[in-house]
């Protein structure tokens, strides 16, 4: 069993005074001096209380979310580490592990992300410069619990570009934490042992919802529409983005793009410049071309092309707008020739349609 961070213990190379009778300085005055001096110095080891004992605004609670407000640029930091996290989920996240107090709920753990003694050497550094590595650390905690997090939206965002899992990055993510990316691999989806987690969590968001927005004086919330060329010639839709019933499946879930019908062997083209991140052949999705297009609006966006007949570009090639990437097909999962088409903006399926400009 692992054990659990202290406090560092005190110096034990002062020399100690000569012993006198107690006087009054003695019997009233030095034990409040002490329990003063000792509360405060615990306060500066887990962070609830500055250094200097400053009273600014940065150290005081939120408003919004009663959190302390100096926490936000480390989960802005934490999260920016991948395009799948935002502060908001990773604040949600350190609330229903700990409420956000720095003490261990269970023997083994310790700090505001619950971390273990061996999970705190894989994933713990030193963040505020302060010259010791610990959970009991907050900006520890949060650029440790953000670069963690950041590692298993890595393996998720691969098991659903491959076709092996569906469903939303995020939840994916957090499944994976609470029950580990193999549960969710063998599931091909949010398993149900972590839905109550993923809940607990999800609830929470819109508490620390302010994390998400840092004023950057250029007013910008929203990427451009009609940034994207169409990937066929003619954008005829079968199906849209949405819920609806799987037609081979049959089960109910949100259709994640937008299928345009097509003949076989129609031309597909990029439909932004970019890099292709994904070509090869899945289960699901069949031939299938992922291609990452950079960030707008500072959130990652990527397009993905499936049920391809041919694919005629590879991994890592970079392609412009317009450039020819694949044919039209039925491979995989699929009831006839037709472009199965995905935007992905900050790490969530979003309609595609707003996105494509329609007379180019």
């Amino acid at each position: 069993m692992h054990s659990r961070p202290h406090p560092h213990a005190p110096s034990e190379g002062t020399p100690r005074p000569r012993r006198r009778g107690p006087g009054p300085f003695t019997l009233m005055v030095l034990p409040a001096l002490v329990a003063a001096s000792g509360v405060a110095g615990f306060l500066i080891l887990t962070g609830g209380l500055a250094p200097d004992g400053a009273d600014d605004a940065a150290s005081r609670p939120d408003g919004a979310s009663g959190v302390n407000a100096a926490y936000g640029p480390w989960l802005r930091k934490a999260a920016g580490g991948c395009a799948v996290l935002t502060p908001s989920v990773l604040a949600a996240q350190i609330d229903q592990l700990s409420g956000w107090r720095n003490d261990p709920k269970e023997q083994g753990k310790a700090g505001i992300a619950d971390f273990t003694e061996t999970d705190w050497r894989r994933w713990g550094k030193d963040e505020d410069g302060n010259g010791r590595s610990s959970p009991l650390d907050e900006p520890d905690a949060i650029m440790a619990l953000g670069r963690q997090d950041c590692s298993l939206a890595t393996k998720v965002t691969e098991l659903r570009t491959d076709g092996t899992v569906s469903g939303d990055l995020v939840d994916l993510t957090l499944a994976a934490y609470a029950v580990g990316e193999d549960a969710v691999a063998t599931a091909g989806r949010v398993p149900a042992a972590a839905r109550t987690y993923l809940s607990e969590v999800r609830t929470r968001f819109a508490r620390y919802a302010s994390f998400d927005h840092e004023d950057t004086g250029d007013g910008a919330e929203q990427p451009a529409s009609a940034v994207l060329s169409a990937p066929v010639s003619t954008l005829t839709v079968t199906s849209p983005f949405g819920s609806r019933k799987h037609p081979l499946t049959g089960v109910t879930k949100l259709h994640t793009g937008v299928d345009f019908g097509a003949p076989q062997g129609a031309q597909v083209s990029a439909a932004r410049q970019g890099r292709v991140v994904f070509a090869a052949l899945t289960k699901a999705y069949g031939n299938r071309i992922v291609i990452d297009h950079g960030t707008i609006g500072g959130k990652r966006l990527q397009t993905t092309y499936s049920h391809l007949s041919a694919l005629q570009v590879t991994a890592g090639q970079t392609v412009r707008t317009g450039a020819p990437i694949g044919r039209v097909g039925s491979t995989g999962l699929s009831t006839g020739p037709h472009l199965h088409f995905e935007v992905v903006y900050g790490g969530y399926y979003t309609d595609p349609q707003p996105w494509l400009a329609t007379s180019r």
